[in-house]
C-alpha cells in the first residue's frame, strides 16, 4: 500500500463539471482524493445546506467512482471571519463552522482547512484578535465533537503567513483537534520576505501539522503560478514534511480557462508524486 495520499483541490477542475465528473477527473489524473472548496461565494456556501438526499448522492458517486472527498478548504470565513467587529458576521462565522463540520461528518471528510485570518475585509485590531481567539475555541470544540481535524492554512497576510504564527493559536487553544495545514507556496514567499528558512518554520509545527498544500508561487504572487515555474523548493519541503510525519498532500491549483487544464492537473500529480515517492521509498 502506498504510504501517503495525494489529493486534488477542486478548483483545479472546470467549475461546470458535475461532482461525478470531478471525481472521475481526479481518478483519471492519478489522485487519491479530492479537496472540496467552501469559499465565500453564495454558490459554494450553499453546499452547507445540501439536503440528506444530496449528501447521499455524493457519497454514492464517491463509492462508485472510487475517489473520496477527504478534505475541505473552508475559505468562506474570509467574508464571515471569527474576529469581525460586527456581531452578526461573527454569528454567521460560527453557523458556517457548525454546518461545515456537519457536512464533513456526513461525507467522511477528515480535515477542514481554516483560513488563517482574524479579519480580511476590515482592519485587524487588538479586539479582532481577541474575538478570533474566542470563536476559534468554540469552533475547535465543534470539530472535536465530530472527530474532525481543523488545520490553519498559512496565508498571504501578516497575521498568519508562517507555521510559527499558526502555532501561536494552536498552543493557546491546546486541543488535539486544532493543528496547522500549511501552504508550501505561501511559506516560501514569507521566508523570502523575512529572510528565514521554510524548513525551520515547518519544524516549529512538528507534531501538529495535519497535511500540506503543495502550491507554486513567485515573490509577491500567491496563486495561478504553474508548477515548477516558480521558486518553491518542493524537494526540500516534501523531505522536511515527511520527516515531521506529514502523509497527506494536496496540489493547490486553479482552472484559469486554459485548454490544457486536464494536462496541467496530470502534470501536477505526476511531478509532485514523483517527488514524494523519492522521499517515501528512501526510508
Amino acid at each position: 500500500m502506498k504510504p501517503y495520499s495525494i489529493g486534488l483541490y477542486e478548483k483545479a477542475m472546470q467549475d461546470s463539471l458535475s461532482w461525478r465528473e470531478k471525481l472521475a477527473c481526479a481518478k483519471e489524473c492519478g489522485y487519491d482524493f479530492v479537496e472540496i472548496s467552501i469559499d465565500e461565494t453564495d454558490k459554494k456556501l450553499s453546499r452547507l445546506e445540501w439536503s440528506q438526499d444530496e449528501r447521499l448522492e455524493l457519497i454514492r458517486d464517491m463509492k462508485e467512482i472510487g475517489i473520496p472527498i477527504r478534505s475541505m478548504c473552508l475559505s468562506g470565513h474570509r467574508k464571515y471571519p471569527f474576529g469581525s467587529a460586527n456581531p452578526e458576521t461573527r454569528k454567521r462565522s460560527l453557523e458556517i463552522m457548525e454546518k461545515a463540520v456537519q457536512l464533513a461528518d456526513d461525507l467522511g471528510i477528515r480535515i477542514i482547512q481554516l483560513a488563517g485570518y482574524d479579519v480580511y475585509y476590515e482592519p485587524g485590531t487588538v479586539e479582532s484578535e481577541k474575538l478570533f481567539r474566542e470563536n476559534l475555541a468554540k469552533a475547535t470544540l465543534m470539530a472535536a465533537d465530530k472527530g474532525v481535524l481543523l488545520g490553519f492554512e498559512t496565508m498571504e497576510t501578516e497575521f498568519m503567513n508562517t507555521t510559527e504564527k499558526a502555532m501561536k493559536y494552536v498552543n493557546i487553544i491546546n486541543n488535539p483537534y486544532l493543528g496547522v495545514y500549511p501552504d508550501a507556496g505561501n511559506l516560501t514567499n514569507a521566508a523570502k520576505t523575512y529572510g528565514t528558512s521554510v524548513l525551520d518554520d515547518l519544524e516549529t509545527g512538528r507534531g501538529h501539522i495535519v497535511a500540506l498544500h503543495l502550491k507554486e508561487t513567485v515573490p509577491g504572487k500567491f496563486r495561478e503560478i504553474p508548477f515548477l515555474t516558480g521558486h518553491v523548493d518542493f524537494d526540500a519541503i516534501i523531505k522536511k514534511a515527511w520527516d515531521i510525519g506529514i502523509r497527506r498532500f494536496v496540489t493547490e491549483m486553479w482552472d484559469v480557462g486554459n485548454a490544457s487544464w486536464k494536462d496541467d492537473i496530470k502534470f501536477a500529480c505526476k511531478t509532485m508524486s514523483e517527488k514524494i515517492d523519492k522521499v517515501a521509498y528512501s526510508y
